[in-house]
């Protein structure tokens, strides 16, 4: 059998609707490249990378969000109101863009800032005049240091947290925090438009010269917050 036989027979495969208990597995090693496809391919992976407190967990998001040049705040849920009016008074902010679902409470140190809602008539024009934006998140992934945001009310329509050039991200802490991929995608809606995000917009040129807000907010402001409730 020649490579090019080879591969196109793997592409036929890949793409042909074949049940699994259609083939056996007793056709010898020169016949495993007739195997289907879903069982060529050993996918037994880790769902996790060693095993780790949720202390631990929680340990790791923080150190990787930081590691991706996020800025990681703590408080409890008391504390929240305050944090975020901070953040907000520290970056200058006179507007904030607020999802529909966005708890009140969140803002309710903050009034000396106006609140935009997020409007579906928005354009990025108008998105881009916005201060900053605060949302809440679906989940927290620790080992990647990732934050997922899939448009519920208190995390809005995706464009939001695209244009503003500040972003502050709520994770309740710990049942918002999970260890790995595998985990969060157990747990997420693949039919919800779901936007991963690991620390601030950022490119890099041929010479690996790094610049940060090209394809979204510059700064990324992470809270993690503990006994917030549901």
């Amino acid at each position: 059998m020649s490579s090019r036989e080879l591969i196109l027979g793997r592409v036929r495969r890949a793409l042909a609707d074949v049940r699994a208990d259609e083939r056996g597995d007793e056709r010898g090693d020169e016949r495993r490249d007739d195997a289907p496809y879903e069982r060529a391919v050993e996918r037994g992976y880790l769902r996790e990378h060693g095993g780790r407190s949720v202390a631990e967990t929680v340990e790791l998001l923080a150190e990787n969000l930081a590691d991706y040049r996020a800025l990681v705040h703590r408080t409890d849920a008391d504390g929240l109101a305050e944090v975020v009016a901070g953040l907000l008074r520290a970056h200058g902010s006179a507007t904030v863009l607020v999802p529909s679902g966005l708890r009140e409470e969140w803002l309710s140190a903050a009034t000396d800032v106006t609140r935009v809602p997020d409007r579906g008539e928005s354009t990025a024009h108008e998105l881009d005049r916005v201060d900053s934006v605060v949302t809440g998140c679906a989940l927290a992934i620790a080992e990647t240091g990732t934050l997922v945001l899939d448009g519920s009310p208190d995390q809005g329509r995706r464009r939001i947290t695209l244009v503003p050039d500040h972003h502050i991200c709520v994770v309740r802490v710990p049942e918002q925090v999970v260890s790995s991929v595998p985990q969060a995608l157990e747990l997420l809606d693949p039919t919800r438009p779901l936007t991963w995000i690991s620390g601030p917009s950022a490119t890099s040129d041929i010479e690996l010269d790094r610049v940060e807000g090209v394809h979204g907010p510059r700064t990324l402001e992470v809270v993690l917050v503990t006994g917030s409730g549901d």
